[in-house]
């Protein structure tokens, strides 16, 4: 079995010229707002998407399935980049997403939507680790920190430009442009990466057999975990048979996925990589990040059009001061790192800040100055902005260059497997908490207004009689906003997880 090394004896790598890893960083950033910004977009115009679809009830769906497959992806866009090279990797799996944007721009109904949101993110799941995997190929860990933070930048300015455009997009020429847009962007990415990035060849020392058999296994209690998550206790009881045998196919897939790791001659997932400390406390450590970040923001601005009556575009503008504090944030404290070397305070800090931003959030009601609610959304984004980048250059520097694709892969694929479970747990819950509300505010002849659960849409809630109006607005809150009170603890867990990381120095030279 194939296993990383615990520090760094090869040669170092020759520096690349300024001028190419301009033009390398280019490419990739046009990468990361083809990915990042697929993962907002969506935010403002899934309200009238699941309206005009008559899917409310699948509402969790559009999310999950997109960060679902993405998980599932990651680590095998790891391991294939660590053994053939991420260059053509990467085209390849801009294609893909771009065919997911096909489907999903042209979908008739929910199954079809939620089809086309699973191949983007089988693309998807590459974008992002095979973009912070070639930066570190060509950075070394000690200046990396610049560039991550403008990455980080990248989601920052994506998390308020997709809600914007998303509700620009469905006031405008509809919400289909949300998933047509994606084709000239898609096509100016893959041009930038086949023409602009220029890497070494991997070795062929770490070619082997791909190991198919833990991907699949990898892939299908992943894919149970979350289906648990999504359907217990909404669609299913928790004590029913479909969730018990689910929860069961779970217990079993990982049991089955080490004993295949441990013997594959190249693990997707190598079971090496946790036994370093650093690596298993900031990969736990993302995981909370995760629940907390897509948890609390995948139905904010769904929230926001609702119940405060803003439009799509509207409740696009109120992410700006999310936006802007954790780009501010994720840039000064990337240059900071590289600066001084030192990353352990900064992660700290932004683990508490977070989860400040989290508990504001869940104080707020349907009556709530706006002002208030751009403040605690700042708060967050000051919070993450300190830590998720910096969370991923302590996994790549726990390991040689060979393995760096395997390593940011695995620290990503635990993330967001915190992100699914978030915005699956939360998804269900708001859907579950929403549908209680309703059948039991809602008087017997709200129906005949329109007012049905499954179609509303904000131009709707907004149209109904008052005594309606009200009805709907308090039941999307007490359905939503308790729910940011109960995963706020886990900034506790993060900040107590990064307390024991070992803040080693950042290497200044590229090992090959």
């Amino acid at each position: 079995m194939s296993t990383p090394p615990d520090n760094k004896t090869a040669a170092p790598a020759p520096r690349e010229p300024r001028q190419h890893l301009g033009m390398i960083f280019g490419a990739l950033i046009v990468s990361m707002l083809l990915a990042s910004l697929n993962q907002t977009v969506l935010s403002t115009a899934l309200p009238t998407m699941v309206g005009e679809l008559n899917g409310v009830e699948h509402m969790a769906w559009v999310i999950t399935a997109y960060i679902l497959a993405s998980t599932v992806m990651m680590p095998v866009y790891g391991k294939l980049g660590d053994m053939f090279g991420r260059k053509f990797l990467l085209v390849g799996a801009i294609s893909v997403f771009v065919a997911g944007s096909i489907v999903g721009a042209l979908a008739a109904d929910m199954d079809l939507l939620i089809a086309a949101r699973a191949i983007q993110g089988i693309g998807g799941g590459g974008l992002i680790i095979l973009s912070q995997a070639i930066i570190a190929d060509v950075v070394p860990a000690r200046e990396r920190g610049k560039y991550m933070g403008v990455m980080g930048g990248v989601f920052a300015v994506s998390s308020v430009a997709g809600p914007l455009l998303g509700g620009w997009l469905t006031e405008g020429p509809g919400w289909r442009w949300a998933f047509w847009m994606n084709v000239p962007l898609g096509a100016l990415a893959i041009v930038a990466a086949a023409l602009l990035i220029h890497l070494p060849k991997p070795s062929s020392e770490g070619r082997g057999r791909i190991d198919y058999l833990g991907m699949g296994l990898l892939a299908a209690t992943t894919s149970a975990i979350v289906l648990v998550a999504t359907w217990g206790g909404n669609t299913f009881p928790w004590d029913g048979p479909v969730i018990l045998t689910l929860g069961a196919a779970a217990v079993v897939g990982a049991v089955l996925f080490v004993w295949v790791e441990s013997r594959a001659a190249e693990p997707v997932l190598p079971l090496k990589l946790f036994k370093n400390r650093n690596f298993n406390l900031t990969t736990v450590a993302g995981l909370a990040v995760g629940v907390m970040m897509f948890g609390a923001l995948g139905y904010m601005p769904t929230y926001l059009q609702m119940v405060t009556g803003f439009g799509p575009t509207e409740a696009g503008l109120l992410m700006i001061p999310m936006m802007g504090c954790m780009l501010a944030t994720s840039i000064t404290m990337g240059r900071r790192v590289t600066a001084t070397g030192r990353y352990k305070r900064i992660m700290l800090a932004g683990t508490l800040i977070l989860g400040a931003g989290l508990a504001g959030l869940s104080t707020i009601h349907a009556d709530t100055a706006v002002y208030l609610i751009c403040v605690y959304l700042g708060v967050m984004g000051v919070g993450l902005g300190a830590t998720m980048q910096n969370l991923t250059l302590v996994a790549q520097n726990s390991f040689p260059l060979r393995f760096v694709g395997t390593a940011t892969a695995s620290s990503n694929y635990f993330r967001q497997v915190g992100a699914t479970l978030g915005a699956a747990v939360v998804g269900s819950l708001f859907a579950s908490r929403l549908t209680s509300e309703l059948t039991s505010t809602l008087p017997a002849d709200a129906a005949a207004a329109g007012a049905s659960g499954n179609s509303l849409t904000p131009a709707l809630v907004a149209s109904l009689p008052e005594p309606l109006h009200t009805l709907i607005i308090e039941a999307y809150n007490h359905a939503l906003i308790p729910l940011y009170l109960w995963i706020a603890p886990l900034a506790i867990v993060a900040f107590v997880l990064l307390c024991f990381v070992e803040e080693k120095e950042l290497a200044t030279k590229l090992e090959r």
